[in-house]
């Protein structure tokens, strides 16, 4: 099937076409789940600070001081500013809170209710409200009003433990990678409430803490030890369960990554790099045999891929049916033609900036597809329109800003 992520190639309203969602949080687990909901239809308003915008704004490089993170994070949303610790941004929360569907914040434990916002009064103006409330470590435990980014979780969780060579320190991610897939988590986490308010009629609140999602995705680990005692260890790029499996330097100075998890393509790698008298050998037959022996395996492919070039590499495993990709990096990605195909990277017309690239949306739909409406929008810039629309007079919207509301 070509699949389309193009809202204009269907008439159908996007998936999440008439889903109202408030996004309180910050850097980076909450907005990007926020965003998430927002590339299939849903309707996002970002409530930031009117003095202490989004620190997203501000990470990384910046094009003629608009920060090009916000420009994707902050896509499909509308921007708004409320001071939440007044009495007048509080009361507007409530009035917006009482005809949205779901709230997205990040706040330390207690912060909300420290201002009169907290589930009670929530779901007092709303009862069908679902409340998702994503921290570090969840909302109560020893741990729970601790600071804390999704570094921490990706040293918690054993991710950093097993990352890096066998003899060099635990190694952390040059991204957000905890954030992220607790994102991914927090969107589904978001659905599956909804799911459940369609029978019940009745909202609740959902408890991510970004330290449990990369947990889950990490595998087995705690049942190994818990079974066996089990402790893994780092290996660089090798595997424990099969072998060959790594990055390779090619004849003309690039890399390419390997994998076999299969036995079927362990034995055509083999054959392809000419040692097929390996697949003979009894420790072949299984991935765990196959890993204890990786150094034979790595010396025997590392030195056919050392004499060809990326290119030819690639068109050798293709043919033999083994499994190979480029390492590639942000510039190889941008012109790859599988990324090209699947309209990965898509282009945004922006105000600020014009014509800009980024990550479609994150996956096909063939007959509700979702779309890039809009990149990341100024801070603030459409405080006075949402407000209006719930109901806020001019009058209204002068004495918040006098109060320091807005």
């Amino acid at each position: 099937m070509t699949g389309t992520r193009t809202a204009a190639a269907s008439p159908a309203p996007a998936p999440l076409h008439g889903l109202r969602v408030l996004d309180l949080a910050t850097l980076f687990a909450g907005p990007l789940a926020a965003t998430m909901l927002g590339d299939f239809g849903a309707e996002v308003v970002k409530v930031e600070h009117p003095d202490r915008p989004d620190p997203s704004r501000g990470h990384g490089p910046a094009k003629d001081g608009v920060g090009l993170w916000w420009k994707l994070l902050g896509r499909n949303k509308r921007a708004i500013t409320l001071n939440l610790s007044r009495p007048g941004g509080r009361a507007a929360l409530l009035r917006l809170a009482a005809t949205a569907d779901v709230i997205i914040e990040n706040f330390r434990p207690g912060t909300l209710e420290k201002w009169d916002l907290g589930w009670e009064e929530l779901s007092a103006v709303n009862p069908r409200l679902i409340l998702t409330r994503v921290t570090a470590f969840g909302q109560f435990g020893p741990y729970a009003h601790r600071p804390g980014f999704g570094t921490l979780a990706e040293a918690m969780s054993g991710f950093a433990a097993i990352t890096g060579e066998p003899d060099a320190p635990p190694t952390l991610p040059p991204f957000g990678l905890a954030d992220s897939i607790a994102a991914l988590a927090t969107a589904y986490a978001v659905m599956t409430a909804l799911a459940a308010r369609d029978r019940t009629g009745e909202g609740q609140v959902v408890d991510m803490a970004i330290i449990e999602p990369i947990l889950t995705v990490l595998g087995p680990q705690p049942l190994w030890y818990d079974q066996l005692g089990y402790v893994q260890e780092r290996t660089g790029n090798r595997s424990a369960n099969n072998a060959p499996r790594n990055t390779y330097r090619t004849a003309d100075g690039g890399w390419v990554a390997v994998s076999t998890s299969a036995q079927s393509v362990a034995e055509r790698v083999m054959r392809l790099v000419g040692r097929p008298d390996l697949i003979d050998e009894p420790w072949f037959t299984t991935g765990a045999g196959r890993a204890a022996h990786a150094d034979v395996l790595d010396e025997a492919v590392g030195r056919w891929i050392a004499s060809n070039t990326v290119i030819d590499v690639l068109a050798a495993f293709e043919k033999a049916e083994a499994a190979v990709a480029p390492v590639q990096d942000v510039r190889d990605v941008m012109t790859d033609p599988q990324y090209q195909a699947l309209d990965t990277l898509t282009t945004v017309d922006d105000p600020e900036l014009g014509p800009i690239r980024m990550q479609n949306v994150l996956f096909r739909l063939s007959s509700t597809p979702g779309s890039i409406r809009w990149a990341g929008r100024p801070h603030g810039a459409d405080t006075e329109t949402v407000l209006a629309e719930a109901g806020l007079t001019p009058a209204d919207l002068a004495s918040l800003r006098a109060e320091g509301a807005l």
